[in-house]
């Protein structure tokens, strides 16, 4: 009895250790942003969210019934002291990945690819290097179901990320699934890297050309552009990263967009209207994505309740996991604003 009385006594002190010790590591700045009160405007949000430490952002919401909005917070340049443009281009990351996907539905339509042949179908020399590669279909791949290991996943990538840029997938090669094909889901761009590889190859063109044609003209989206090198770096908003002064814009980084053509793509997504017939029911990704790159995080979502689209770019982030939480929690504040003035 005596025993099981100090035992007791010793758990409680530890776990009373634990709780102060932890209390230290607790990200405050985010538990504020949480528990705050709900500001009566957008803007108003906007403005407290800059006030958490982002560099500069911008909000686009389009809501059925009434004309699009644009909120602005911060700068677009810190060192020039440009305050946020909402007609800046911003470096849109794994939105992209909206885009691909639509575009691999209308190959699938044209009967140009198949959601169901393998990987080792379209690409035979990969058997040997990318474990289950003749059980992982393309579907698997567009949903992040094939076990293939994410190349920015792999240390090494990052020592040089913008020369191994160029041979991304050489860090994804003979390694160990993540799990056997549709076994789990596990996020890795290792799939849309391949995906993409596998539709240029198709076409005999760049993918890139196919979006173009298929999705950006018919939309009218003149403000969408897959590289940087296709735009005015002066009309890209900057891009920092937690504890550095350098500004990441020059970066390649792939697809750029302004938040209204993000918008536009992912009301056209939701209603449908992107899609000719029957490409819609084979339709087998997301409907809302958000974006990571170094300097950039976004985030484009549909609330079918309100009927609302709310694009969301901010030009700071870190790695951590604390900015993109951070961005989440502004978001999912800017949407309860909306619904409350319903």
């Amino acid at each position: 009895m005596i025993k099981n009385k100090k035992t007791k006594w010793i758990v409680r002190v530890l776990l009373l250790v634990g709780t102060i010790v932890s209390m230290f590591f607790v990200p405050w700045i985010l538990v504020k942003a949480w528990i705050l009160p709900l500001p009566d405007t957008i803007q108003k949000q906007v403005d407290e969210a800059i006030g958490h430490g982002f560099d500069g952002m911008i909000v686009y919401v389009d809501q059925e019934g009434k004309p699009p909005a644009f909120f602005t917070g911060g700068w677009k340049d810190r060192q020039k002291k440009i305050p946020a443009d909402p007609n800046s281009l911003f470096k849109i990351a794994s939105i992209s990945k909206l885009y691909t996907a639509v575009a691999a539905t209308k190959m699938v339509k044209e009967k140009r690819l198949s959601f169901d042949k393998t990987l080792a179908d379209y690409f035979p020399e990969l058997r040997d290097r990318i474990e289950n590669a003749e059980d992982i279909s393309l579907r698997m791949m567009i949903q992040h179901r094939s076990g293939i290991p994410n190349f920015t996943d792999n240390p090494a990538y990052w020592e040089n990320e913008q020369e191994n840029g160029k041979n991304a997938l050489d860090f994804a090669l003979d390694l160990p699934a993540s799990f056997k094909p549709n076994g789990g889901y596990e996020y890795s761009n290792t799939n849309y890297l391949l995906l993409r590889r596998i539709m240029d190859d198709v076409l005999g063109y760049s993918i890139n050309q196919y979006i173009k044609e298929k999705i950006l003209i018919p939309l009218e989206l003149k403000n969408t552009f897959f590289s940087i090198a296709e735009v005015d770096l002066d009309n890209v908003m900057s891009g920092y990263y937690v504890g550095y002064e350098e500004d990441f814009k020059a970066r390649e980084y792939g697809m750029l967009a302004t938040a209204e053509d993000v918008g536009i793509f992912l009301r056209a997504l939701n209603d449908g209207s992107v899609f000719d017939e029957g490409e819609k029911e084979i339709y087998p990704y997301e409907y809302n994505h958000g974006g990571l790159v170094v300097g950039y995080q976004s985030l484009a979502e549909y609330h079918k309740d309100i009927d609302a689209i709310v694009v969301q770019f901010i030009n700071t982030t870190d790695f951590t996991g604390y900015e993109y939480n951070l961005s989440e929690i502004t978001i999912d504040r800017i949407v309860k604003i909306i619904r409350k003035k319903n």
